[in-house]
C-alpha cells in the first residue's frame, strides 16, 4: 500500500526503516501589522511592506528511524520539535523536503480532540473510538478496560463538562492507547494525570519497548529519555545538533540551560 500527500508518503515494505526524513524545511508567517481594508493592503504592498515576517522553524532536517526503536526528540521551547512531530503526523505540511513513513502511524498529540463537553463520558468514548476507526462492536469489547485504566468508572454517565481537565486527559489517553499502529508519535503524554496514573502510563510504555514497537517521543523529561529511549535527537534552532546515545543527548540538553 502506498499513499502520497504532497511531500509525505506512506508505504508498507520489508525495509527496516520506519521513517525517513530528507532536507525538511518549515516556516510560518507571523503578522507584524494589520491592514484595515483592501486600500491599505494595496498601499502596503506598493510600499514593499509585507505585513508579516517569516519565522523559519525547521532548517533542513535529515534522519532515519529504524523499526522497533524508541527515539526521543528533545530541545528547548521553540526549537522545532513539536512542529516536526505535527509534520510527521500530517497536521502540518513542509514547504520543502521528503518524508517517507513505512507503516501505519498513530499520533498521541492533541489528546481529547473531538470530545464533546455536552455528552457523557460513555458517549464520548464511543465517539472518540469511531474517530480512531473502531466499530461499536470493537468499542464494546474494550469499553470496560478503558474505564478501568482511566480509573474513572464512577463518572462514565456524567457529562464531560463536569470532568476536570486531568480527568479528560486520562480518559482520552486510555482510549488512544487502544489505537492500532506500527508507529506511535507521543508529545509529552507521559505527563498526564497524577503520580499514580503516570506510573501506569510508564508501565504501558515499558511494555511497548518490550514489544519492539516503533515510538517517537517528544519530551522535556530527560528522565524519560534515559528510561525509555535507545536513541535521542537534540534539535536547536530548527537543526539537528546531536543524534545518538540518549544519556549523552540528555547531558547535552541539560547543558543548554547552564
Amino acid at each position: 500500500m502506498k499513499r502520497s500527500i504532497g511531500t509525505r508518503t506512506e508505504i508498507q515494505t520489508d525495509s527496516d526503516i520506519a521513517i525517513s526524513v530528507k532536507n525538511l524545511h518549515k516556516s510560518f508567517k507571523l503578522p507584524t501589522e494589520q491592514a484595515f481594508g483592501l486600500k491599505q493592503a494595496l498601499f502596503n504592498r506598493l510600499r514593499g511592506i509585507k505585513g508579516y515576517k517569516e519565522q523559519k522553524v525547521l532548517r533542513g532536517l535529515d534522519f532515519e528511524i529504524k523499526k522497533g526503536s524508541f527515539v526521543g526528540i528533545v530541545g528547548r521551547n521553540g526549537s522545532g520539535k513539536s512542529t516536526l512531530l505535527k509534520i510527521l503526523a500530517g497536521i502540518y505540511y513542509p514547504e520543502k523536503g521528503e518524508i517517507t513513513v513505512d507503516g501505519t502511524l498513530v499520533p498521541f498529540i492533541e489528546l481529547g480532540v473531538g470530545f464533546n463537553p455536552e455528552l457523557t463520558g460513555r458517549e464520548n468514548v464511543y465517539m472518540n473510538g469511531a474517530l480512531l476507526g473502531f466499530s461499536n462492536e470493537e468499542m464494546d469489547t474494550m469499553y470496560n478496560d478503558i474505564w478501568e485504566f482511566a480509573e474513572l468508572k464512577d463518572f462514565q454517565d456524567q457529562k464531560l463538562k463536569n470532568y476536570s481537565s486531568g480527568m479528560q486527559v486520562r480518559l482520552a489517553f486510555s482510549i488512544a492507547i487502544r489505537a492500532r499502529g506500527d508507529i506511535l508519535l507521543l508529545d509529552e503524554v507521559l505527563a498526564v494525570g497524577d503520580a499514580a496514573f503516570q506510573q501506569k502510563c510508564s508501565n504501558y510504555f515499558h511494555s511497548l519497548k518490550e514489544q519492539n514497537q516503533t515510538v517517537i517521543l517528544v519530551t522535556h523529561s530527560m528522565d524519560n529519555v534515559r528510561k525509555f529511549c535507545d536513541r535521542a535527537i537534540l534539535i536547536e534552532d530548527g537543526k539537528i545538533v546531536k543524534d545518538g546515545d540518549p544519556n549523552k543527548i540528555a547531558d547535552a540538553y541539560t547543558k543548554l540551560w547552564s
